[in-house]
């Protein structure tokens, strides 16, 4: 093709040049001229696998566009391959048709077909028939318009921009001779052909042939590759999105598709949503994936409305087309659900374990939270939380997805709920407050303190009491006779208090303290002011 330095080929023919010109100093070998025929055999055999490829990639551009339905824009490319099919034959006969005259006026082959070496050493009849004749100026036109042809015929269909050099060139025109003095002034004739033997002319012209078919096929490739990038069978395009789900929690990822109606592997089309660039796979179908925001508002039934705009470019009938493309969703109010036995209100100082849900996020939910007035302990599934809230005021829970915040929850702080004293015999058989007891009974007796029922049973890790500090005291027509300190309600100083008692008197707990074990194990003591009296028997 075009330009200001020599192709690949010129350069060859150069070197070819060059070893004739050798040829012509030194006495001509028979192995020398040998060579020149093995050359020119192979190109012969490359020139005939060249017809036939560029026989098929004419067939294979008229069997694709009867495919595609004869379009318009497309039909033209098929006449277009078959000139520049026609116009390499024209050109390539006429080179063999030389190259045989060449060979019959020299006798390069006897009677057998075979090569006679002293024939094809024959420097006179080249000079004579294509200086002398005439056929070296000929051949130069013919060479040189068949490149313009061509040329011509691919800026028919809209490939102006292919061109070809000349395929035969004086030495100026030849970088390996511009600047040899022997040989820079020579025109084509005289440096192809005066004073060169028959084989290697011979050669020169398959190569001459070679390269003719060269072009050919760069040429009918060019056309090819024009046809059948874009092509849907279908009669009617139409752009669509296919979404997951056209309700989306904020805090979620909106997923779709984005396509073609009748989408082709062959054709990759250039999609954008909202000015933002889509990834279209091979399959021509472009993947949607973007986090949404919160709306601002809502309506009644917890939805925010969106519109998604896009645009489709691809090619319809050999044409760019835009298909410009609408879909609407609808952002959902997402709800946090908080499950727990405790859920109304949050107890001070003891683990409230809650379930603290987003429903509207489905399996996208990745909970994160912040407390304040208060520590968390995350669970091991998502949505597990335990809250240990300070001593008063309120819990404030952020509830949080994939960083996008959600919401919040906030609970009032309830104090633990004192515990009942519950005096019982050493076998831990509460004591029947309303009847007498025998001193007996009365010797190994406890003082234990129950926790509230509900908060028992909805906070078991936060629930043990013990009494940590009182006293008793024994009555006698109300006046003490003995008091004895409380420090463990699990082992009371019994057969000291008693010693004195007979039946009538009374024994006085009172009880100034209990201490709670926490769920950490932690001990917490906190003030109680009960009494509890027992009747003697």
């Amino acid at each position: 093709m075009a330009g200001a330095k020599e192709t690949p080929r010129q350069r060859m023919i150069g070197m070819m040049y060059l070893v004739l010109t050798a040829l012509l100093a030194l006495q001509v070998s028979n192995q020398i001229l040998q060579k020149f025929v093995l050359i020119n055999d192979g190109m012969e055999r490359t020139s005939r696998n060249f017809i036939n490829k560029n026989k098929k990639t004419v067939e294979s551009i008229e069997y694709t566009v009867d495919q595609q339905g004869n379009k318009e824009v497309d039909v033209p490319k098929v006449a277009a391959a078959n000139q520049i099919r026609e116009a390499t034959k024209e050109t390539y006969d006429y080179l063999e048709q030389i190259k045989q005259d060449l060979i019959t006026q020299s006798n390069a082959k006897n009677e057998e077909g075979n090569y006679v070496n002293a024939q094809l050493k024959n420097t006179e009849i080249t000079g004579n028939l294509f200086a002398n004749n005439g056929k070296g100026e000929e051949m130069k036109a013919i060479l040189n318009a068949y490149p313009a042809k061509i040329s011509e015929i691919l800026t028919s269909v809209g490939l102006s921009d292919l061109k070809f050099d000349d395929i035969a060139k004086d030495a100026s025109e030849i970088e390996l001779f511009a600047n040899d003095r022997e040989a820079r002034n020579k025109d084509f004739v005289a440096l192809t052909f005066v004073k060169s033997p028959v084989g290697a002319v011979m050669a020169l012209i398959s190569q001459f042939q070679n390269e003719v078919l060269n072009i050919e096929s760069e040429a009918l490739t060019a056309v090819q590759n024009t046809i059948g990038s874009f092509f849907f069978k279908a009669d009617v395009t139409e752009a669509r999105i296919a979404a997951l789900s056209n309700v989306v929690a904020a805090g979620t990822k909106f997923e779709a598709d984005m396509f073609i109606a009748s989408s082709s592997t062959a054709s990759v089309p250039t999609m954008t949503i909202d000015g933002r660039s889509v990834p279209v796979d091979a399959t021509g179908f472009g993947k949607i994936e973007f986090n949404v925001t919160p709306a601002s508002e809502y309506d009644d039934r917890g939805l925010a409305r969106r519109v998604i705009n896009g645009e489709i470019i691809t090619n319809v009938g050999g044409e760019d087309k835009v298909l410009p493309v609408e879909y609407e969703y609808f952002v959902a109010q997402p709800v946090i659900k908080v499950s727990s036995e405790v859920v109304q209100q949050l107890y001070a100082d003891c683990a409230n374990e809650l379930l603290i849900e987003v429903p509207a996020l489905g399996n996208t939910y990745s909970p994160e939270f912040s407390v304040s007035n208060g520590q968390s302990i995350k669970g091991s599934k998502p949505g597990q939380l335990t809250v240990i809230p300070g001593a008063s005021g309120k819990v404030n829970i952020g509830v949080s997805s994939g960083g996008n915040k959600i919401g919040t929850v906030d609970y009032d702080i309830k104090p633990v709920p004192a515990p009942t004293l519950v005096p019982a015999t050493s076998n831990g058989s509460e004591i029947d407050l309303s009847q007498a007891q025998a001193i007996s009974s009365l010797m190994g007796l406890k003082m234990l303190a129950k926790a509230e029922p509900t908060f028992a049973r909805t906070m078991a890790k936060d629930a043990t009491f013990e009494v940590t500090g009182g006293e008793m005291r024994l009555l006698r027509n109300e006046v003490p006779r003995q008091t004895v300190q409380i420090t463990n309600g699990n082992s009371l100083a019994m057969r000291s208090l008693l010693e004195s008692a007979r039946a009538g008197d009374v024994v006085v707990f009172e009880i100034r303290q209990v201490t709670r074990t926490n769920f950490r194990g932690n001990k917490i003591p906190s003030e109680l002011r009960q009494v509890v009296p027992i009747r003697v028997k």
